[in-house]
């Protein structure tokens, strides 16, 4: 029977003078580009989920927005079983300090749009980039 696998966090993002930027990190174990996110634990709900693990990896404690933009990833993974992951919004205020999880997370930065488009390794996250970026330009504050 296929088991579903779930995870959760958020498109991290922040305006910098203006501009408006996302956090990526790199997987310390597989190496590829991506969000902030990770399993849901038992008892926890989704939004939960994600805002202890944006904590863990990156040491942000941030409000998730789980009412105005969600999207699921759902790909297979190498055990016959089905990932899906769902990501919300997260907005952090100022320039924070990072603190990246070393057993998790190989590096940890702000990218604006083009070189966030570039750096994240798998299409399904960007296009998941794409729209973050189309709903926060329409709905500016």
């Amino acid at each position: 029977m296929l088991k579903i696998e779930t995870s959760t966090g958020a498109v991290v993002y922040r305006y910098k003078q203006g501009i408006l930027e996302y956090l990526l990190e790199q997987s310390a174990t597989s190496h590829f580009w991506g969000f902030p996110k990770g399993h849901v634990e038992n008892g926890e709900t989704y939004l939960q989920a994600a805002q202890r693990e944006i904590w863990e990896e990156t040491g942000l404690k941030v409000q998730v927005d789980n009412t105005n933009f969600q999207v699921i990833d759902k790909y297979p993974l190498a055990n016959g079983n089905q990932k899906q992951t769902i990501l919300y919004l997260a907005e952090v205020k100022g320039d924070p300090h990072l603190i990246k999880q070393d057993s998790e997370v190989s590096h940890l930065d702000w990218f604006n749009f083009p070189d966030a488009w570039t750096t994240l390794t798998y299409d399904s996250l960007k296009n998941i980039l794409k729209k973050a970026n189309t709903f926060l330009t329409i709905n500016q504050r």
